[in-house]
């Protein structure tokens, strides 16, 4: 039986991006999933049986264009998911120009040039382009400014995507996941230089869940903008 449909993944190493493809994977759809190096995507193949990889560095945007163009690319996509992204917390008076572009680079430009080279197998397939933003992409607290703002242009290119390719059938979706139960929240309780409970958080999977339910919404509709916030 062929797949389902055919996504492409990045951020599947953990978390979030973990959990939707595994669930993917185990409903029989076809996965190729961004790794950002050789060594990371031979890791990902074995862990996701009968998933393909593509190696692209979120780090260096201006390079995806090259890279790909190197490599077989799916001929149609019914969705793109920008589940990756990196954070650096710190006060505007100590977040240095390195911090801004690595942190601009992989959570905001990378996810735009992505797009911008699958965009003919998005319109396709009629496909679906998700981001994974973050409550920080709608209210900036302090010391999480350069992170914010990454999240915060995520949200703008996300609107003026959803407009611009809405004649076309693109659908796109933004998810605002609160704290989840992360590596990349472990990271962030050790920066504030607090105790993670992972416990306290939300699961991964029912981000995923989210995510799931936005791809598989009938064609009659599309969900643009989906806040998930702890139960607990």
């Amino acid at each position: 039986m062929a797949p389902m449909a055919t996504h492409l993944i990045t951020g599947a190493g953990s978390g979030i991006g973990a959990a939707v493809a595994r669930r993917l994977l185990d409903r029989g759809d076809e996965l190729w999933l961004l790794a950002r190096d050789a060594g990371r995507a031979k890791e990902l193949a074995g862990r996701y049986e009968g998933a393909r990889t593509l190696v692209g560095d979120l780090a260096e945007p201006e390079r995806l264009s090259w890279a790909l163009s190197h490599q077989e690319l799916p001929e149609r996509l019914d969705s793109l998911q920008h589940i990756a992204g990196i954070v650096e917390l710190g006060p505007v008076g100590d977040t240095t120009p390195k911090t801004w572009n690595q942190t601009l680079a992989a959570n905001l430009v990378s996810p735009a040039e992505l797009t911008r080279l699958l965009l003919p197998q998005l319109r396709l397939a009629r496909g679906h382009v998700v981001f994974v933003n973050s409550g920080a992409g709608l209210n900036a607290h302090a010391e999480w400014s350069a992170y914010a703002a990454s999240k915060h242009g995520l949200k703008a290119l996300a609107d003026a995507l959803r407009l611009e390719e809405h004649g076309n059938g693109v659908r796109v979706t933004t998810v605002y996941p609160g704290r989840t139960a992360t590596p990349m929240q472990a990271k962030v309780h050790s920066q504030e230089g607090k105790e993670y409970d992972a416990s306290r958080w939300i699961a991964p999977e029912s981000v995923a869940t989210t995510i799931l339910t936005a791809i598989d919404l009938p064609r009659d509709a599309e969900i643009n903008d989906l806040t998930v916030r702890p139960g607990r």
